[in-house]
């Protein structure tokens, strides 16, 4: 729904934008693409999937028409290959909305080519933040990378029928203590996230927790996390944002 209703969320995510340099192309780490090594979105146009029941039509309607990047996606599978990291490319798979919907709010013009990137939540954090540590040159090429999921994803436990539903204890423990690491530089810390409190609660399933990780190892080792958004909706999913790396 943060494609199509306002929030706080969606207003931060229109105004970073704005505080970022442009860049020539974006790779997204998306919870909503797994596969079991890491698989770059090679597609000249990139189908808009809208991989969701139950929702309103308009949702349905949208499309996010950037181009691919399919050199893009050949160069990053390489590099992580040359990392140890069995990857591929597939130029059939388009975008997912955890692609598409952030960056409707970001770059509603879709002029800028996107490359999506698979997550695999039977791996660990270390595993995906090295995923990101690979793909570290591809940000001094102009390359935006960004993980997009949600630092707590516990879709059964949140309360659907109040959006404005005051956070949840649970979480409050969890992302608390996972905050803490990351703008500490705590990595060692952080990527032992199922040791913080209530870890398992907010992250049944790791998907929505790992692109953090891609994201933190393109920043750079052990580098600090930024703290850039914070909110809440339904008690229970966070929608925290951090920035590792040079931000204006």
């Amino acid at each position: 729904m943060l494609a199509i209703e306002p929030s706080a969320t969606s207003a931060f995510l229109e105004r970073l934008a704005t505080r970022l340099p442009l860049p020539r192309a974006i790779l997204v780490a998306s919870a909503h693409f797994i596969a079991p090594t890491p698989v770059l979105t090679a597609a000249q146009r990139p189908r808009t999937l809208h991989d969701f029941s139950g929702f309103p039509e308009s949702l349905y309607q949208i499309r996010y028409p950037a181009e691919g990047s399919p050199d893009l996606a050949r160069h990053a599978a390489k590099a992580l290959s040359a990392a140890g990291l069995e990857a591929s490319v597939d130029a059939d798979h388009g975008l997912d909305h955890g692609v598409w919907v952030p960056l409707l709010r970001m770059y509603p013009q879709a002029d800028i080519p996107v490359v999506a990137l698979s997550v695999n939540p039977l791996q660990s954090a270390e595993w995906h933040y090295r995923v990101g540590r690979a793909l570290r040159p591809l940000c001094d090429e102009g390359v935006l990378v960004i993980g997009s999921g949600g630092f707590s994803h516990n879709l059964r436990a949140l309360d659907w029928q109040h959006p404005n539903a005051p956070e949840f204890s649970w979480v409050t423990a969890f992302t608390s203590a996972l905050r803490e690491k990351l703008t500490e530089g705590a990595l060692e810390s952080a990527l032992d996230w199922e040791s913080l409190p209530e870890a398992r609660r907010n992250h049944p399933t790791a998907e929505h927790l790992y692109p953090l990780y891609i994201a933190w190892g393109a920043g750079g080792e052990s580098i600090a996390a930024t703290p850039l958004h914070r909110a809440v909706e339904m008690g229970g999913m966070a929608l925290d944002a951090f920035a590792f790396g040079t931000i204006v």
